[in-house]
Formats: C-alpha cells, sequence, structure tokens
C-alpha cells in the first residue's frame, strides 16, 4: 500500500520522537524530510495531502525516518543544510552551520572599506562563502585543521562562488596562513571536554574536535586572540563566536593583547556570544 502525504507525514510525526532530544520537532522534521523526498515546500504538504507518494518516494522517506529515529541530524541525512539563503554540503566531518553564526557574516560584510578577510575554521566554509556571496569584492580565505574539511569547503565554493576571490587551505588556525588580513572571524571549538551539552541533540554526531576546548573551553580561542594582531591590519578586526559564558574572560583576553573597542554582542538568538575587538594604534575604528 502506499502512503498519501497525509499518512506519510502522520507516520514520520509518530516515528521521528526522539525522548533525547529536548530540542526537536517530530513534525517539522518529517515535513523537511518528506519536502527533500517530494522536492517541494511545505505549503505544497498542505495543498495535496491526498496525492500519493511513488514506490521509490515512499521508500526513501521510510529510510530517511529510520535514521533520523536514531538521532542523526536532519542535515547529515540530507547531505545539505541552509545557511545565510544558500545551501551548504555537510558531513560528519565538520559542524553544521547554524542560524545564530549568520551574525558574524552580518558583522564582517557591514564593515564598508575591509579588503582582506580570514575565516579560522572554516569548516563546510558558510561563514567565508556567505561573505564572499554578499560582498564579492572581497579577498577571503577560509583555513580549516581538518582535510577533509577544506575539500567540503571547496566543493561548496565549487558550487556556490566558482568564479569567485576565495580559497581554502589545511592550517592549524594561523600556521599556513601569510599576509594581515581586515577581518579575522572564527567559530572555534569553545565547549568543555566535560559539557553535558555533547550529550543532547545534533552535538552527539557532530565531531568533538570541531566543539571542544582544554582550559575550559578557552584553548583555541586563547591561542587565535594571542597570535591574531599579528594578521592583522592596522584597525583590524577580530570577531569571535563562543559559549554564552565565556564573554567576560574573551573581553578580558582582547584587552591583555591589546585590543580596544571590545565588545560582546547578542546573537540573534539573545545570547550574548558573539565578541569583538580592534586592533589598532590609533583611535579610529574601521
Amino acid at each position: 500500500m502506499m502512503l498519501s502525504i497525509a499518512q506519510a507525514l502522520q507516520i514520520g510525526t509518530e516515528q521521528c520522537v526522539i525522548a533525547d532530544d529536548p530540542f526537536a520537532d517530530a513534525k517539522i522534521d518529517a515535513q523537511c524530510l518528506l519536502c527533500a523526498v517530494l522536492d517541494c515546500n511545505r505549503a505544497y504538504l498542505h495543498t495535496w495531502p491526498d496525492k500519493v507518494l511513488s514506490s521509490t518516494q515512499q521508500t526513501e522517506f521510510l529510510h530517511f525516518i529510520e535514521q533520523r529515529q536514531t538521532g542523526k541530524p536532519i542535515a547529515y541525512i540530507l547531505g545539505y543544510q541552509n545557511f545565510y539563503g544558500y545551501d551548504f554540503a555537510v558531513s560528519p566531518v565538520t559542524l553544521i552551520p547554524r542560524p545564530e553564526t549568520e551574525q558574524c557574516v552580518d558583522l564582517v560584510i557591514a564593515k564598508p572599506y575591509i579588503k582582506r578577510v580570514l575565516d579560522l575554521g572554516t569548516g563546510t566554509g558558510a561563514i567565508a562563502l556567505s561573505i564572499i556571496l554578499q560582498r564579492p569584492e572581497l579577498e577571503v580565505l577560509g583555513v580549516d585543521f581538518v582535510p577533509e574539511a577544506v575539500m567540503l569547503a571547496q566543493q561548496n565554493a565549487q558550487n556556490l562562488a566558482p568564479k569567485s576571490n576565495i580559497s581554502f587551505k589545511q592550517s592549524d588556525w594561523f600556521s599556513h596562513v601569510d599576509g594581515r588580513f581586515d577581518v579575522i572571524v572564527s567559530n572555534p571549538p569553545y565547549v568543555e571536554p566535560d559539557s553535558p551539552y555533547l550529550a543532547k541533540g545534533d552535538i552527539r554526531f557532530e565531531p568533538n574536535s570541531a566543539l571542544t576546548a582544554a582550559e575550559n573551553g578557552l584553548a583555541d580561542i586563547i591561542r587565535i586572540v594571542s597570535e591574531a594582531k599579528h594578521y592583522l591590519n592596522e584597525n583590524g578586526l577580530v570577531i569571535l563566536e563562543h559559549g554564552h559564558t565565556q564573554g567576560t574572560e574573551i573581553r578580558q583576553l582582547m584587552t591583555q593583547n591589546g585590543f580596544t573597542n571590545v565588545t560582546t554582542l547578542c546573537d540573534y538568538a539573545g545570547q550574548h556570544r558573539i565578541t569583538l575587538g580592534e586592533h589598532c594604534t590609533s583611535s579610529n575604528p574601521i
């Protein structure tokens, strides 16, 4: 018996319930997976509830549901995640781009006189590529320690911005970075290795190396802040995403390393998770 859209959604909603993931919404998950199978939007599901799935569509949908029952993130099931209006290929070698990080892109592209941008720990390349797609005149470099992540970012660049001034390379933070930049932006590992957060939701399936850092989650941020001034132009800006309780320590760290106009902003979810600082010898900001 072939399922209708309404029947498929009912089954999916019932089976996508994940007891140990308080953030999961089974109904939305089922809709998202069925939309991917049918290549349609959610309005179509409600407009044509009696439409019957083909055998191939039904098999694919039920396979997706089986994967979601294990807690596997939707993005890893489908192989892509939307970020800043673009679909980025994802894989378990990188973090899944999240909407809150889009503010980092907004902060960069709002600076009118910048020319070169460095994205540290680029992962899928979501931050770097979203910047270049909004500001194609810029030169953007994205680096990541994981070779597979660099390859994934290059794949996304080929799909989204094949002729732009963007490049990706393997680097342990600044170890293979040359020259100076007007903005350094990063969403580095910042979770404490023993955090209970690591056992919840999609995080369980994401690479631990991209999530956790020693020294209460600050080890990589300490390295970035201490070395960044050697790679920034006059009035250069560092933008860091971090945990919502780490703002005070990071502001102190930036100030100790000579940054000025240091401030922590709320992300679009209302959490204090983005800290900025300027490297300058004058009082004029970017």
